[in-house]
């Protein structure tokens, strides 16, 4: 009988587990993309190289596993996959370069805030003010939002770490002034708050569309062939042109975070949930309801 129990338990708490565990990868990611972005790495072009690469990763398995339950593809399912590749846009990476990892990370916390609006809006989510679960989602809402702006409109001292002062630190304090020269950190949280907003829109038209095109794995494939073509034609009307230089891999930290960030969308396919995922994590992720 315990083992049974504990068995249950064990069972109930795997995708709690699984989440908190994407998580640590997303803070692995964000921090890897910063230094990409950092190093040179064009935004735009992220966004398309990330989308490419995913879409190699899983259509394999949509084809394998998807092939004879796969619905009728109709012009309004067309049309939502067309948006819902618009709205992983390279938005985010823009307040991430004007920003820091850091920064970024606590910025993202507005994304349950916006998922739990639009999915009020829409009908997703009830809200009943007597209820304390209702009560705290609003609260949470309101203190996330307030804590977004007081990152953006309130600027600290700098803390000097006692590690900032060894001899051997010059060189990364010179690199670290220059990064931070390039940072915009109002225009980065707006840029930033934008994009969490894109992909609280993305997360409840994605649940929507599930309804009606009812295969996972053949829907992340799909908005990520639209999201890599769309954000092709973007990236090259941004940079005036298609330049080499801005296209160009190497084996270095670049293409890490192109493969690593596509490592984590993929681990997130098992999560479920448009509320429970958006409260932990900050990354759109693929909804089974």
């Amino acid at each position: 009988m315990e083992a049974k129990k504990l068995g249950d338990t064990l069972t109930r708490a795997k995708p709690f587990l699984a989440v908190i565990f994407i998580q640590l990868g997303f803070a692995g990611m964000t921090v890897i993309t910063k230094f990409a972005l950092d190093k040179g790495m064009d935004q735009h072009v992220f966004v398309v190289y990330r989308h490419l690469v995913a879409t190699l990763v899983i259509a394999p398995f949509a084809l394998a596993f998807e092939r004879k339950r796969r619905p009728k593809m109709t012009i309004s399912i067309f049309i939502k996959i067309a948006i819902l590749g618009l709205l992983e846009t390279f938005i985010y990476y823009t307040g991430m370069k004007l920003t820091s990892a850091t920064f970024t990370s606590a910025m993202c916390n507005v994304l349950p805030a916006f998922a739990f609006i639009l999915a009020w809006i829409f009908r997703l989510e009830k809200v009943k003010l007597k209820k304390i679960h209702s009560q705290a989602k609003i609260v949470g809402t309101i203190v996330t939002v307030g804590g977004a702006m007081l990152m953006t409109l309130v600027k600290g001292a700098a803390i000097n770490l006692p590690w900032a002062h060894q001899s051997g630190a010059s060189s990364s304090a010179a690199d670290a002034a220059a990064s931070s020269a390039k940072q915009d950190p109002i225009k980065g949280a707006i840029m930033i708050m934008s994009g969490c907003f894109c992909w609280a829109s993305f997360v409840i038209l994605q649940a929507m569309t599930l309804k009606a095109y009812p295969v996972e794995l053949s829907l992340t494939a799909l908005i990520c062939l639209m999201g890599c073509l769309e954000g092709a034609i973007f990236a090259v009307a941004f940079e005036g042109g298609f330049r080499r230089s801005s296209w160009a891999i190497h084996f270095d930290a670049i293409l890490i975070s192109i493969v690593y960030s596509v490592s984590i969308l993929s681990l997130s396919l098992s999560a479920s949930g448009h509320q429970f995922l958006t409260i932990i994590s900050d990354q759109p992720k693929m909804i089974k309801n």
